[in-house]
């Protein structure tokens, strides 16, 4: 028998400029499941992805393992240069298949549903980052970004130029941009602890809940380990509350096992697991 990808739907231009298509897998011609493949520019790099892929009819025949493999050589052929899968947390066959074809974790989904704010340690002062203060606060947000990126795969040209565009598209009006909360965290003397980086509605879920997000969480190097960053994500949980917003979601590298171990003490469940390798 022969497996084979055969396109599904014409291909679909995105609006990053990088391009998607929708693929049947067929057995000797008749279709057996199917996925999709995208690519995305990041500088002059194109970042690929297989999503949605199914396997309808005969399981456990490999069918899975060629379709994920044919999708590989379709990503080399639009030039991509890296490739990542993602899944639901609790799929132990997708991970053992991404796991047998050489992808190795690289980052989490983790949420958490949320009800009573919890209280802030009263020796510390939570103040907006306004005008004054925004300009040193995102050359920060951008540097550490960067080494994030750099550090999970992505080439340095290509982390720079979607650390630029990330930040333009999320924060269009700077401090002001609607639906964003930045705050920065101060001790009793006022000196800056750390800062929190929060979009109130990223998006509304199947169930109509919306759920905000942690762009990022920062406390300043010579604080660190003193239970600053629990408390930023604690300032976080409030301010959504105060909005209205009862689950709030956030992505987290998964070489940073610190900052995992303190997300999974707070409450937060992984729902993504988000894989990668090399297509060089």
């Amino acid at each position: 028998m022969t497996t084979t990808l055969r396109p599904e739907s014409p291909e679909e231009l995105l609006p990053s400029g990088g391009r998607s298509r929708r693929w049947l897998i067929c057995v000797n011609g008749r279709p057996v499941g199917g996925l999709r493949t995208s690519a995305r520019p990041y500088g002059d790099q194109l970042w690929g992805e297989i999503s949605q892929l199914e396997v309808t009819e005969g399981r456990r025949r490999g069918r899975a393992t060629v379709g994920a493999l044919a999708a590989e050589e379709v990503l080399r052929a639009w030039d991509c240069r890296r490739v990542d899968v993602s899944f639901s947390a609790g799929n132990d066959a997708a991970r053992g298949l991404a796991e047998t074809l050489g992808y190795t974790e690289r980052m989490l989904n983790m949420v958490k549903e949320l009800s009573q704010p919890a209280d802030l340690p009263t020796e510390l002062t939570v103040r907006p980052i306004g005008p004054e203060r925004y300009g040193s606060w995102l050359e920060q947000a951008k540097a550490g970004y960067l080494h994030d990126l750099t550090s999970s795969g992505l080439g340095e040209q290509a982390a720079r130029a979607k650390v630029e565009n990330d930040h333009q598209r999320l924060l269009r009006e700077g401090h002001a941009t609607p639906g964003t909360a930045l705050r920065e965290l101060t001790d009793a003397q006022g000196v800056l602890l750390g800062s929190l980086w929060l979009t109130l509605r990223q998006e509304v879920q199947p169930d109509g809940e919306a759920l905000a997000w942690v762009m990022s969480v920062a406390v300043e190097p010579e604080h660190r380990g003193h239970g600053y960053g629990r408390a930023l994500m604690l300032l976080a949980e409030r301010e959504c509350l105060a909005a209205g917003v009862r689950r709030l979601g956030l992505n987290v590298f998964s070489g940073n096992t610190v900052a995992v171990r303190l997300y999974e003490s707070l409450g937060y469940r992984t729902t993504r697991r988000i894989m990668g390798k090399s297509l060089a």
